[in-house]
């Protein structure tokens, strides 16, 4: 089956005081985004990678490419107003009766592992997420006050995602809503049942300066 991997890299970078892009910023030697590429690009089998970035940073990306001598072939797509809009500008590449595969640009973390769980298994039942277990206490906390919950209950779900073309091409016709807070709820919206298998626990989403120290440490000792 052809595997198509839509990269959606359109943060702003608020969280990082910066006016660089979190995606953009240099993590052991280079852009964090070309290591994220870079873990699906040496995977063993051929993905078709396709880049959704912000309109006003296509070309800030080229001149990185230029910069850094990085050829891994990627087609680059002019994101949206949201990630669910990105997301749909980039099915738009997507050929049928293939194995659509949706990451954020900000995760350059996913093991093998991880990625032949969520490949396997989506080919097998037509979607498949990534999660792992909750391992510090928790608590729900409302305007009445906290109390805690049974972690054991609950999950960090991660990208990659998969799905068969069919499923989330059908998943994204649909009109946006807040309540689609990543790929899987915007297919789960159909009454599809999600599948989640074992992620890995150094696949974060780089979010804040800490985030950036983390991954600089891993990538330095880390070949995938």
């Amino acid at each position: 089956m052809n595997k198509f991997l839509i990269i959606v890299a359109g943060g702003k970078g608020k969280r990082m005081n910066s006016e660089v892009p979190k995606q953009f910023h240099v993590v052991a030697g280079r852009p964090l985004l070309m290591h994220t590429i870079e873990c699906f690009a040496g995977y063993r089998d051929k993905i078709n990678i396709i880049l959704v970035l912000p309109k006003p940073f296509i070309d800030f990306w080229k001149s990185l490419s230029k910069r850094y001598n990085f050829t891994v072939q990627h087609t680059l797509v002019e994101g949206g107003e949201s990630r669910f809009h990105s997301v749909k500008n980039g099915l738009a590449h997507v050929k049928k009766d293939s194995l659509v595969i949706i990451h954020d640009g900000v995760r350059p973390l996913p093991s093998n592992t991880t990625l032949h769980n969520v490949f396997s298994r989506a080919e097998k039942t037509g979607n498949a997420v990534p999660a792992v277990k909750v391992s510090e206490s928790m608590r729900q906390s409302s305007g009445e006050g906290n109390h805690p919950v049974n972690r054991k209950e609950y999950r960090l779900i991660q990208t990659p995602q998969a799905f068969h073309s069919g499923i989330i091409m059908k998943a994204y016709e649909q009109e946006f809503s807040d309540s689609f807070t990543d790929d899987a709820t915007v297919v789960e919206s159909l009454g599809i049942t999600i599948n989640l298998v074992e992620g890995n626990y150094e696949n974060i989403k780089i979010t804040r300066p800490v985030d950036l120290k983390f991954a600089e440490a891993y990538l330095k000792q880390v070949t995938f």
